[in-house]
């Protein structure tokens, strides 16, 4: 059974080998991140160049996701790096402190309008709301609290404000400069943290293409803010990314994973991509197995229709990163054996289509759904036909078909499409079909005999010209 599910998965120190990346791939990976909140410039260059050497010795596409590493608003540090608060204590928080002069007292931040954000009986989260202040009063910059959840409290620890409403912008100048560096590293993906509206994910859009970028743009949805304002965040971007850590922490994880499934609803609804990301597999940073709790979280995500669950300190910086992605896999494909509820999907049946390819992905979907169909196969030069076919519940695997290697790394992340590299010979478009099912006998993707559908259009190389379906039967090569 092909795993439909795909794999993102974070590059670090623990993967910085063409040979462990060689194995990540085998066992499992669809799509490598580069975290921009760890590393320079030339740390994320060499990765990338080492994925694509590993890819290419794989014969495998492999697509690369840039995440910006946004406001994430952080204390600035403490004189002895550390200090224990105790439950009941009385401690400040001010923009105006001196970036080292943290201590048992109080502690300086980064973000300048902090105070300006709360006001009193606010609750403040510190360390991914391990530790919890209370707000008592504000003095100019300074924020005097007290400490309601007590705990060590060490440097550039993150703070998030229960409930949300921190103003700090999605998109920092560190963030311009590395969506320059993400433009002109060709991801097929880029990531933009902590946005609020629609607005911050066409900034970084325009932003990227004005660098050369060509990648889809990621929204992470990790503010409360962010949630209020899905419709528009969902209608900005090619993909959404459920990421629970910081989302939890301002919301409450009493109501997380409500949430996380209405989001992925949501997001599939309008026809777009969903990532569900962090902590997935987390003990498997020190630990060769999950825990019972990770499978389930990682099997309720591809239930609810995931198109690629995430995993982040497990690849970058633990110590079984192969067998992370490989526990990964096993459980995504144990979870799509199961029935779908309510049998065949009737997403969309009501709705009237405005694109001639669009039509065309809904009904070949209809009819591979209700026939012997064996593959579905998209000759596509963008790959937006087989999004829209992967929006669509169904066992059938998607082949896209596809002469662009862009196109064969960005559908590595639409659940339920395969890249195939594939050019039509312009010379001889009479053998078309045996060109079809000779590549896929080859790939032992389908048999002699089986039914297929295919899609095409007719103006060979432009971009959304998809407008014939045909009901193929493979023969052998002549």
């Amino acid at each position: 059974m092909q795993r439909r599910t795909k794999i993102v998965a974070t590059l670090g120190p623990a993967s910085d080998d063409v040979q462990i990346l060689c194995k990540m791939i085998k066992a499992g990976l669809d799509v490598a991140r580069l975290n921009f909140s760890h590393g320079d410039p030339d740390a994320h260059r060499q990765r990338a160049d080492m994925l694509r050497s590993a890819a290419e010795i794989c014969g495998r596409e492999i697509g690369i996701m840039g995440d910006l590493q946004g406001p994430k608003i952080r204390i600035r540090r403490f004189k002895d790096h550390s200090v224990a608060l105790a439950t009941g204590a009385k401690f400040f928080l001010d923009s105006a402190l001196e970036l080292m002069d943290g201590d048992e007292n109080g502690v300086g931040v980064a973000l300048e309008s902090l105070h300006e954000d709360v006001t009193t009986g606010d609750i403040l989260l510190l360390n991914d709301g391990l530790i919890s202040l209370e707000v008592d009063s504000i003095d100019g910059t300074r924020i005097h609290t007290t400490v309601v959840d007590g705990g060590i409290l060490s440097d550039h620890k993150g703070i998030n404000l229960k409930g949300g409403g921190l103003s700090a912008p999605a998109l920092t100048d560190i963030d311009k400069e590395n969506i320059m560096l993400a433009a002109d590293m060709d991801v097929d993906y880029l990531a933009v943290s902590f946005v609020r509206t629609g607005d911050d994910i066409q900034e970084a859009r325009q932003l990227f293409h004005e660098a050369g970028g060509h990648g889809l743009i990621v929204a992470k949805i990790e503010r409360t803010e962010a949630v209020a304002n899905i419709d528009s965040i969902i209608e900005a971007s090619d993909v959404i990314m459920v990421a629970r850590g910081d989302l939890g922490v301002e919301m409450g994880y009493a109501e997380l994973i409500g949430i996380q499934k209405k989001l992925i609803r949501k997001t599939r609804k309008a026809n777009k991509i969903v990532i569900t990301a962090t902590q997935m597999m987390e003990s498997m940073i020190q630990n060769p197995i999950p825990t019972r709790a990770e499978v389930s979280d990682v099997s309720n995500a591809v239930i609810d229709g995931s198109d690629a669950v995430m995993l982040s300190g497990e690849t970058a910086v633990g110590a079984y990163p192969v067998a992370a992605i490989k526990a990964m896999a096993e459980v995504a494909v144990g979870a799509e054996k199961y029935p779908i509820p309510l049998g065949v999907t009737s997403h969309r049946m009501q709705d009237h289509f405005e694109l001639v390819d669009e039509g065309i992905a809904m009904a070949t979907m209809y009819m591979a759904n209700h026939m012997s169909v064996k593959a579905i196969i998209a000759l596509t030069e963008s790959g937006s036909t087989t999004r829209w076919m992967s929006r669509i519940r169904s066992d059938i695997p998607i082949y896209a078909f596809t002469p662009h290697i862009a196109t064969s790394r960005r559908v590595s992340l639409y659940r339920g499409v395969y890249p195939v590299s594939f050019s039509i010979d312009k010379d001889n478009p009479r053998d078309l079909y045996q060109d079809v099912f000779d590549t896929l006998l080859a790939n032992k993707l389908i048999e002699v005999g089986d039914l297929a559908i295919l899609t095409k259009g007719d103006l060979d190389g432009v971009s959304g010209s998809t407008n014939s379906m045909t009901i193929i039967k493979i023969k052998p090569s002549s």
